[in-house]
């Protein structure tokens, strides 16, 4: 079978997904759902529009939006890469996933989330939009609580996650709230 496609059969299956699963949150399914519906949101237009705002620096933070966006989009497609066949979109880790501690993975233990929050942050900046704020604010909790659900499950089947808890930042070491070592 070719590499490639053997990558992408790996990281694509074994998921764990059940209907039922969307009813007992069994899986950490509701963790999913409020993810998915707060980035969808991310695709409705500003509020209040930026042209009513009066904002001066608007080109500015238009091009740091712009900029943050293009970041979040590369660590994300780099932990999915780095993350290989143990990708899971549920927070319980697929059985006998590999803990990933090197790559992207040994400057963050969740840098797919790390690329999704930079990136709702760059779409603030670059709508300059009270709405994108609320729901960057909301996808920054759900995040913070998937990781923290996912962290219970890797702590069990991977005795070694301890350890690496403690050397490596959650999602953003530098705000508290995303990085809960301490």
């Amino acid at each position: 079978m070719n590499s490639k496609y053997h990558f992408l059969v790996a990281s694509f299956s074994g998921w764990q997904f059940r209907w039922k699963g969307f009813l007992t949150n069994e899986h950490g399914e509701w963790w999913l759902v409020g993810q998915l519906l707060i980035i969808t949101a991310h695709f409705s237009p500003s509020w209040p529009t930026y042209e009513s705002s009066g904002f001066i620096l608007l080109d500015l933070f238009n091009n740091i939006g712009l900029f943050l966006i293009l970041i979040g989009i590369y660590i994300s497609i780099k932990a999915f890469i780095d993350l290989g066949a143990s990708l899971s979109p549920l927070p319980d880790p697929k059985p006998k996933a590999e803990l990933k501690t090197n790559g992207i993975y040994s400057y963050c233990r969740h840098p797919l989330y790390q690329g999704l929050i930079i990136s709702s942050m760059g779409i603030v900046l670059y709508l300059a939009s009270i709405l994108h704020l609320i729901l960057f604010i909301s996808l920054s909790l759900v995040l913070k609580g998937k990781a923290m659900r996912e962290e219970k499950q890797l702590k069990i089947i991977h005795p070694k996650y301890k350890d690496y808890i403690k050397s490596t930042p959650a999602i953003i070491s530098s705000i508290p709230i995303l990085d809960w070592r301490n």
